[in-house]
């Protein structure tokens, strides 16, 4: 059911609520989306991890794009959306963050204990011996094998990729794990094909059943690893409100959808929360 952002407010008010964010959250710190307004998605195809292991062509391309794109994800601020709910978390009307996104942002924010669904670009982890290394001092060693690599970016894409030309891919180098020796190094997130650690899904499925809400920003809940916790909600009567622009395969379970960019409809949340003087 389409409704206000007053409504939306009246809902939030109870508490326990628990976010559900995606994309969509972080286009206003100019990080596109995949199937929103940005549309990522309709110019470029995300890696899958049977590509990005299987093909060291891909390897090498993935790398030579992330690497440029990881400096616009690290140089990326928290929007009002962002801040919006790290206030919501303070004024004890949240039980719990749940993102989809590998940006970061929610915790740049202020908001605490976020579960990270897909893991997060500034972790890179060695799939031969497990080893994590923050992605700073891969940046450094990339920088170090490629000291006059400085191509041309075209676009950037929500995974930290960006658009380059074949001959840019052509003439960088990438680097293995120092630790074991030659271990191949993947961002610590989860590629396409991938699953998500079981643990960290029955974590997040635990939040939802405690929940008195959930609540759904910037999520088109497109693929399953998102939209589970939404039939989750529904099949145990847990109200469901979905904040998104344009349509989500969400909606005919949400008791209640606003259809609005978030950094507009977030801060009006808080202000209306705030004027009542709802606190947990």
């Amino acid at each position: 059911m389409a409704g206000t952002v007053g409504e939306l407010a009246g809902l939030v008010a109870a508490g326990d609520a628990v976010v559900l964010s995606g994309a969509g959250l972080s286009t206003e710190s100019g990080i596109p989306d995949y199937r929103g307004p940005s549309g990522a998605m309709r110019r470029s195809t995300p890696m899958t991890y049977q590509t990005f292991t299987g093909d060291a062509a891909a390897r090498q391309r993935y790398w030579a794009r992330s690497h440029l794109g990881w400096r616009t994800i690290a140089r990326a601020h928290p929007n009002a959306g962002h801040r919006a709910v790290a206030h919501l978390q303070q004024r004890g009307l949240l039980s719990g963050v749940v993102t989809q996104n590998v940006d970061g942002l929610h915790q740049a924010a202020g908001a605490r204990d976020v579960i990270e669904l897909h893991g997060s670009l500034d972790r890179v982890v060695c799939l031969n011996c497990g080893d994590l290394l923050s992605r700073d001092e891969l940046d450094r060693r990339l920088r170090q094998a490629n000291p006059d690599f400085d191509a041309a970016v075209t676009a950037i894409n929500p995974d930290g990729d960006v658009d380059l030309s074949d001959s840019d891919v052509d003439r960088f180098r990438i680097v293995d794990c120092q630790t074991c020796g030659g271990g191949m190094l993947k961002p610590d997130v989860v590629f396409f094909g991938e699953t998500v650690p079981a643990g960290r899904v029955q974590e997040c499925f635990a939040l939802v059943e405690s929940a008195r809400l959930l609540l759904v920003l910037g999520s088109s809940l497109t693929v399953m690893s998102g939209r589970r916790f939404v039939l989750r909600a529904a099949k145990l009567g847990i109200p469901v409100a979905i904040v998104n622009q344009g349509p989500t395969r969400g909606d005919g379970y949400a008791a209640l959808t606003v259809d609005a960019p978030l950094g507009t409809v977030l801060p009006e949340l808080v202000r209306l929360l705030d004027l009542s003087g709802v606190a947990a």
